[in-house]
């Protein structure tokens, strides 16, 4: 916790907002979709879509593969306490439901399903999209399914197995924006980033939640946006947004939200 308070005071330091920003491409995205003050009707959803789950007070068993959570050590949980620590904010899901609601994107890949807050926030972003989307933990896996389609979610596939030999099998898609949100160590950030390089083109959007949980995490972060086909590269502190657009130069920016 220290390391990110400290974190945070340095990126609150360097950080800038739209008048700060001289690329068209980034201009445009941080004034029409960041900062975006439209009260879309899909937010009534995401809320409830969340207040429902944080609500649940069913009991499962719950395997971690990733780092694991930073709340509890039991392997216990109910579903309103996984909602709460571990579910992706108000906040946070609401930007994505923008983010995909701007690019549109058709193809989408999310590493992390968990109760699916975010899965559902992209599935409103644009309904028409394909969804693949990977958890580890089959209960968790198994619930969040349920819920998908009791809440009319389609479009969807949900893999219940882990990162590794998921990617096996995707290498050969493509997809138009990635959701990392599964695994916050350096080294499976960097092995699943390399392992769907493959799967991205010139206007894909690649998303990675929490970029300063770790230092070992940020030094991820600092590696892929230094990577030779990364462009276009964005800090908004708790997520890093990376571009691949071979007419830009390469350039970094630093936004508050």
């Amino acid at each position: 916790m220290l390391y990110q308070i400290t974190q945070y005071m340095k990126f609150l330091l360097k950080s800038t907002n739209q008048h700060g920003v001289h690329s068209p491409f980034v201009f445009n995205l941080v004034t029409k979709c960041f900062y975006d003050k439209t009260d879309f009707p899909a937010y009534k959803n995401i809320s409830k879509f969340k207040k429902d789950l944080l609500c649940d007070k069913t009991k499962i068993s719950v395997t971690d593969l990733g780092a694991g959570s930073q709340i509890s050590n039991s392997s216990t949980r109910t579903i309103s306490e996984i909602a709460k620590h571990a579910g992706t904010s108000s906040f946070r899901s609401k930007l994505l439901f923008r983010l995909v609601n701007y690019f549109k994107p058709k193809n989408i890949l999310e590493l992390g399903t968990s109760l699916g807050i975010a899965t559902h926030a992209m599935h409103l972003g644009n309904p028409k999209a394909t969804i693949t989307t990977i958890e580890g933990c089959p209960n968790i896996s198994e619930f969040s399914k349920t819920n998908f389609e009791k809440n009319h979610i389609q479009n969807f596939l949900l893999l219940n197995t882990d990162f590794k030999n998921a990617l096996k099998d995707l290498t050969s898609s493509s997809f138009d924006l990635i959701f990392f949100d599964g695994n916050h160590k350096k080294e499976a950030t960097l092995q699943y980033f390399e392992s769907l390089l493959p799967t991205i083109h010139n206007d894909s959007v690649l998303i990675f939640d929490d970029i300063y949980w770790s230092k070992s995490m940020t030094d991820a972060w600092e590696i892929i946006k230094q990577h030779p086909k990364v462009t276009v590269s964005i800090d908004t502190f708790f997520w890093g947004l990376v571009f691949f657009r071979h007419e830009q130069s390469k350039e970094h920016f630093t936004i508050r939200l």
